[in-house]
């Protein structure tokens, strides 16, 4: 894999722009997945971070990582706490992916963190992913951020983010997804996610039926592992809903910023076990409120428009599909329920299609914004039989399924937009901008 390395045309940093430093590390890596976290704790040492390091939290897991960092975020606010958080991947502008206090990086800010990384980097061959997340430590440093909350990219042992010593680790969810990097079953997937646990650390896992090989690595480390249901516990009632822990009893709590619905209160209870572990009783209680605040677009995300619920989620696997038709639950009746749906060829397209199809009167098949997009006769063909014959239409991007659903709804109706970061973000674009 070739270094990215190359002859400097004067003075750093060596790009004016963002657009620029991507596409150079685009062209420098090709393969943006290469597992292994060396080549990270390398460039890191070389780094002039602050010492002693903020608090840092990882979040891993198939699904749930985005909301449970926000979530995160807003209960560090909450305490005054300058958090910088690093998500991936972003639905407009890269820039997304880093953010302090809420607010995304600017350019200038952005570009600083990149020449940083150049200057340690040495010629150390880094991924696209390795340099970003290099960059986003460089920028939480450059920022006097006192909390950092770090998404995991892929998997978790060998994942770029794990190369940071984190004081506690959130593990979501475990479902079968990248399978041709993680392993073909739960087991091997969880063994590989529970590797952001930390020896005598905080380790909470929100899966409430995790493998067999979480609990494995959770002992053989010495990890304290948190468990739904065994080490805390969280319930509607009501006036809302309750958490509970061994030291912290909280009732009548808001819903939750990202939806009212049994998998967002999971989330919001796992983030606040995992904060409680690592900030104690009195921050959780203070800080739990503020779960209520936590935004993130394009999770279950609604817009309301000429009468027509519009609802953005970026569902792209089985587990995250069946939890989108959970929380959609039936249309009313003499109501009609429209999909936009496009995904990349590496995810189950066939799975994710079963979890929505009988929820779905009208399907608007659109190729997603990316290079691996499929195309719209696939993913027809990937529609379970009966609903073949719901299809309104096959579409060249997404703006024209989205226009060609707009024309189709009535007052009253949803139409609901998922598959992918690259079919939720240009959607949400279109829907601005139209």
């Amino acid at each position: 894999m070739p270094a990215v390395d190359r002859p400097r045309a004067g003075g750093e940093p060596p790009f004016a722009t963002v657009a620029e430093w991507l596409t150079w590390l685009e062209r420098c890596n090709p393969r943006e997945i290469r597992l292994g976290t060396e080549r990270v704790v390398e460039v890191l040492a070389r780094m002039p971070l602050a010492s002693p390091a903020p608090l840092t939290l990882t979040v891993g897991g198939t699904n749930g990582k985005g909301s449970c960092v926000a979530y995160l975020s807003a209960m560090l606010a909450a305490l005054d706490r300058r958090c910088g958080t690093y998500t991936s991947p972003h639905l407009h502008r890269f820039n997304e992916r880093i953010a302090v206090s809420g607010t995304a990086l600017d350019d200038a800010t952005l570009l600083d963190a990149f020449a940083a990384v150049e200057r340690a980097r040495e010629g150390v061959a880094l991924t696209y992913f390795e340099f970003t997340t290099l960059a986003a430590l460089a920028a939480f440093d450059a920022a006097g951020c006192d909390a950092r909350v770090l998404e995991v990219g892929l998997g978790g042992r060998l994942d770029a983010v794990n190369a940071v010593d984190a004081d506690g680790a959130l593990l979501v969810s475990v479902a079968l997804d990248h399978v041709d990097w993680l392993g073909s079953d739960r087991e091997s997937i969880g063994g590989e996610k529970a590797g952001i646990f930390r020896a005598g650390r905080p380790a909470v896992c929100a899966d409430p039926d995790p493998p067999a090989s979480v609990f494995t690595h959770a002992r053989r480390i010495g990890a304290r592992l948190l468990r739904p249901g065994h080490d805390y516990d969280h319930g509607r009632d009501v006036d809302g809903w309750w958490y509970r822990s061994a030291g912290l009893a909280l009732h009548a709590l808001p819903a939750p910023g990202l939806g009212d619905s049994d998998v967002q209160r999971g989330n919001a209870a796992a983030s606040l076990a995992l904060l409680e572990a690592c900030a104690g009783a009195d921050a959780a209680r203070v800080a739990a409120p503020a779960l209520a605040r936590a935004r993130l677009p394009a999770r279950g995300e609604r817009i309301e428009r000429d009468g027509v619920t519009w609802i953005v989620d970026v569902a792209h696997n089985p587990a995250a599909a069946a939890a989108l038709a959970a929380a959609l639950g039936t249309v009313p009746a003499g109501r009609r329920r429209h999909a936009v749906f496009g995904i990349l060829d590496t995810k189950d397209v066939s799975g994710v299609l079963a979890a929505l199809a009988p929820r779905v009167d009208a399907w608007y098949l659109a190729p997603a914004d990316a290079p691996r997009a499929v195309a719209a006769p696939a993913l027809r063909a990937a529609l379970p039989e009966d609903a073949r014959a719901r299809v309104a239409g096959e579409y060249a991007s997404v703006a024209a399924a989205c226009d060609a659903a707009a024309a189709a709804a009535a007052a009253g109706d949803e139409v609901v937009v998922f598959g992918s970061f690259h079919i939720a973000g240009p959607a949400l674009e279109h829907l601005q901008l139209s």
